[in-house]
């Protein structure tokens, strides 16, 4: 792999890769059962460096900032090359919310380009706030020959001869503004540095080195933090091969492990979980005496791999499951919510390891991993070289606040200085979290000290922000609190959001205000939705500009409340 220490931006180390492993296979992309098409480093090159130059001749200028609104494909990756090399900045857009939404945020970042995917490009054009996107260009990928795309271009007509000019850029200017929230209520871009993601992928490289001839398998959007290292800069700057699957439908994510051989991939818990439903439903068909078989394979393996894997010994006795990997399959990756601890053990037990790991988007990607030296199912690892972690307060039992300080962390909240100074506290990161550490060097998680909860698929919902749904509620004042944040439990997994209501004095609660809230939870994604309400009798406790103290009204219903009056939405 190159030596990162000797860059000072990602655009300089992913162009010398370009370069050093022209002929590697660089991207396939596969729809279903199909494949589209495969580019070596050297065709990765000839096609991203037009759309520099185009984007150069059309004034995107150094520290400019360019969106991407695309599901996971070739044109992601190349699209945002073309931005590192004119200098820019990315901005990552999770293509799955709404076009209000990403209207929202491309207004909060400022973005001079818009790099977008046709169908989505369709809903924002719908969308009543389009009339006031201040986007400049918009290249829109897939669109159908003569299209109306309200004066945005196609992405494969736009570029230009000629070799653009490469822009270098120092580690601390920024390299992404990455959004961890800010879907209805208050916009959190986090500004990461160049020096954050070459810091990151150095540290991740040293456990996990990539290499020629590695696979990895994108299944998680590749704004995700996750797949935006391990599916891209990480395996490009290793010289290996990424395989973008245009569907999540199980029985082709299963032939593309097998068909590509895949060495490697990252999966939300969400995926996990569904992974192992499945394996235990074929295990389950299996006559009596294969079963007993099976069992007895798993058995030796659990054995024999106990203290660290072994993965060569676990494809002999497990043959066949490995098979249904691809047979070259070294680790499953996981992150960004709870994994259960049975999950995983199952999995290792079968003879492919889960990396568990813990981070946020604030410190790029991730702050501990678990090596497999040994592997443990009751953690989150332990932190990567280069990231130092503390925990703030503990209490008797050792469990308090998890504070981070590395070269990772980013360097502060777009345009939000405020809300900078309580997250970053003398150079340490409070994350929030609640943790302790093992007598080996283990973090433990136990929950949250923030208000948010982390659904399954990975994804970050701040009640704040699902609180503008319920404006206009014929209440005399309400908020959305995460239950664990009302109820400490100091645990993970199973989280949920709770409407508090303060009624008009004389107001009864009845069907017509129960079903009103029913209806506008029904607007919410699944993910998103309010699971319970409490009345409460007082009035909310305000701070002289009239915002609600959270913490004092949530320790307040905590001391006067038992979690079971929460009545189901």
């Amino acid at each position: 792999m190159l030596d990162l220490r000797q860059y000072t931006c990602l655009g300089a180390a992913l162009r010398d890769a370009l370069d050093r492993f022209s002929k590697e296979v660089c991207l396939v992309e596969a729809e279903r059962d199909r494949e589209k098409h495969r580019l070596t480093y050297s065709d990765f090159k000839e096609v991203a460096l037009p759309l520099a130059r185009a984007l150069e001749d059309a004034d995107f200028d150094p520290n400019d900032r360019a969106a991407i609104i695309m599901t996971n494909q070739s044109k992601w990756l190349i699209s945002a090359y073309a931005i590192f090399y004119c200098g820019g900045v990315l901005v990552p857009l999770d293509y799955k919310l709404t076009a209000a939404e990403h209207l929202q945020l491309l207004a909060h970042s400022k973005a001079k380009i818009l790099v977008v995917e046709y169908h989505l490009w369709r809903a924002i054009m719908a969308d009543p706030g389009f009339q006031n996107i201040g986007t400049k260009i918009v290249l829109v990928t897939e669109a159908p020959l003569g299209a109306d795309l309200a004066g945005a271009f196609r992405w494969e007509d736009f570029k230009r001869k000629g070799a653009p000019d490469f822009v270098m850029r120092q580690k601390d200017d920024v390299a992404c503004i990455v959004y961890s929230s800010g879907t209805g209520g208050r916009p959190k871009g986090c500004v990461l540095t160049h020096e954050n993601y070459l810091e990151q992928c150095r540290s991740l490289t040293a456990w996990y080195p990539f290499w020629p001839g590695v696979r990895y398998l994108s299944i998680l959007p590749t704004n995700h933090a996750i797949d935006f290292m391990v599916g891209f800069i990480g395996p490009f700057v290793c010289g290996a091969c990424v395989v973008h699957l245009r569907t999540l439908r199980p029985e082709f994510v299963r032939d593309a492990f097998v068909r590509y051989r895949i060495t490697y991939v990252s999966l939300v818990p969400m995926i996990l979980k569904n992974l192992e439903k499945g394996l235990r439903a074929k295990f389950d068909e299996l006559p009596s005496w294969k079963r007993g078989l099976l069992n007895a394979a798993i058995a030796v393996n659990r054995s024999l791999t106990r203290r660290r894997p072994n993965v060569k010994l676990s494809r002999m006795l497990l043959g066949n499951i490995h098979r249904g990997f691809g047979g070259e399959l070294l680790a499953l990756i996981t992150g960004g919510a709870f994994m259960e601890p049975s999950t995983m053990q199952f999995f290792y037990d079968l003879g492919v390891p889960v990396v568990n790991g813990y981070g946020l988007t604030e410190a790029g990607t991730a702050l501990t991993l678990n090596d497999l030296k040994p592997f443990r199912a009751d953690t989150v690892g332990k932190p990567l070289p280069g990231v130092e972690l503390r925990i703030l307060n503990p209490d008797a039992d050792g469990i308090g606040e998890v504070a981070a300080r590395s070269k990772t962390v980013m360097s502060h909240y777009l345009d939000d200085p405020e809300l900078t100074l309580e997250t970053i506290v003398d150079g340490w990161l409070l994350t929030g979290d609640l943790g302790k550490f093992d007598g080996r060097g283990h973090l433990q998680l136990f929950g949250r000290k923030k208000n948010m909860i982390v659904t399954e698929g990975g994804k970050n919902i701040y009640p704040e922000d699902i609180e503008t749904v319920f404006d206009g509620l014929p209440v005399k004042e309400y908020t959305v609190f995460a239950a664990n944040y009302v109820w400490p439990k100091k645990e993970l997994g199973k989280e949920a959001l709770i409407l508090i209501l303060r009624l008009e004095q004389n107001q009864r609660f009845d069907n017509v205000l129960q079903e009103d809230m029913a209806a506008r939870n029904r607007k919410l994604s699944d993910f998103k939705r309010v699971s319970g309400y409490l009345v409460w009798e007082k009035d909310f406790p305000r701070t002289a500009s009239m915002k609600i103290k959270r913490q004092v009204l949530a320790e307040e219903i905590g001391k006067a409340v038992e979690r079971s009056a929460v009545k189901q939405l």
